[in-house]
Parts: structure tokens; sequence; C-alpha cells
């Protein structure tokens, strides 16, 4: 009687500046073959520090698993994968940095201490998180899942990208690095993964044709790029 087939790694998805793990539907839906884990951050969580010590008492104590952190959580997955845990065989950035993406947009901390997020308007948030690629359920997804989180979600994380830099964590990694990039990405340039790559020569790249949230219009594309890396890492039995 042939073995069954070895399902892999666990795949633990670290989520965006919402933390809800809320937009994670598309890309758990179309994982097929995935055994996947969101991580969803309480709301009280605004912090860099914060996050990383809430997402370490999620990951599995007890089994082989992939950290996938998306835009906001790159910093924290580059932080946990540089502590090592005991089964963590990847990691994949996905969207994201280990620095703040926009230093030339420092200044504008002081402006957002004092602007409600909630007084964004929704033309804007469309052009910056989807571009010309996404209509209909997922943009009235995403601006319902923005009116639902509490201002302190949005505004206090954003600052935090903007003073974090974890670029020392990074010599720290010894575990195969996927970046998983968006062509059209307006949030994240393509200079912070140059950066990554910078000072973590073996990062493997995939860029994928779509805007910023790309495991959201790009999901079943995104899941290739993922198999396709675990392939490469994984051991031959």
């Amino acid at each position: 009687m042939p073995e069954p087939a070895d399902p892999g790694p666990l795949l633990v998805l670290l989520p965006g500046l919402d933390g809800t793990g809320v937009m994670f539907e598309p890309f758990v839906t179309a994982a097929v073959g995935f055994e996947t884990k969101v991580v969803r951050y309480p709301t009280a969580l605004t912090s860099y520090p914060a996050c990383v010590h809430y997402a370490r008492t999620q990951l599995p104590r007890d089994l082989p698993f992939v950290l996938l952190g998306e835009s906001f959580s790159g910093p924290v997955a580059i932080a946990l994968a540089a502590e090592r845990p005991v089964g963590l065989v990847g990691l994949v950035l996905c969207s994201t940095f280990a620095r703040n993406p926009r230093p030339g947009l420092a200044w504008a901390a002081r402006i957002l201490r004092f602007l409600p997020p909630r007084s964004l308007p929704p033309p804007l948030l469309r052009w910056l998180l989807r571009g010309g690629h996404v209509s209909g359920p997922l943009s009235d997804l995403a601006l319902a899942m923005l009116r639902q989180v509490p201002i302190t979600t949005l505004k206090q994380p954003l600052l935090a990208v903007v003073a974090v830099d974890h670029t020392p964590l990074l010599t720290q990694i010894h575990i195969p690095v996927l970046a998983l990039c968006a062509s059209d990405d307006r949030l994240v340039p393509p200079a912070a993964t140059t950066w990554i790559r910078d000072h973590l020569p073996a990062l493997d790249i995939a860029t994928l044709h779509g805007p910023h949230w790309i495991l959201q219009t790009r999901p079943e594309a995104s899941v290739l790029a993922i198999t396709d890396f675990l392939k490469r890492i994984r051991p031959r039995p």
C-alpha cells in the first residue's frame, strides 16, 4: 500500500496593516493542498515589539512550518525568523520591507499623528491598495474592513513603519527566503526588495503582475510561486 503524500510544512500567515487577517481569504481559498494558519493580531497591538511577541505565541511547536509576512508584517516575520524558532524551514516576505520603505516621507509622520485615518478618502485608498487591477467584491471587502478597524489600529502601525529598521536582523536568518513582489506596488517600491537582497544575498525573488495586494488579486499565481519555492528548498526523499 502506498504511503500517504507528505502534506508539507504548515503555512503561517501574518497579516497586513489592519491585523485582522480577513484579507487572506482569497489566498487561503486558493491554497489547495496547503494547511494554513492565519495569525490575527488583537486590536490593542499596534507596535512591532507587541506584534512580534504575540505572533511568537502562535507559532507551531511540533511540526515544520513556513512563515509568511505580508506588508506591515514583514518586519515581524524577519524578527521571528532571526530567532530561529524550532520547525521554521522557510520565510516568505510578501509586498514588504525590512525598514521604512519610503524614507523620504518620514516627515509625514508628524502630520499623521494628528490625522484621523478614517478621513482618508475612499478613492485614495482604492488607488493605493488596488490600483487599476481590482474591482467589485474585493474592493468592497477592503473598504468594509477598513471601516471596522479601530483608528489606532491604522494610525499607530503606520507610525511604527516609519521608525522600523530590522536590517541588522537579516544577517541572522539562515533559512531560505522568498520575496514575493508585485509589479505595480504603489506602497512598497522595488528599492525595498533590493535593500533586503543587498543584506541577504541568497534571497529568492518572484515578481507577479499586480498591485500591492498581490495575494488577494493574484491568489492562484501567488500559491504557485510559493509552491515552486518550497519545491526548491525541501530536501528530496
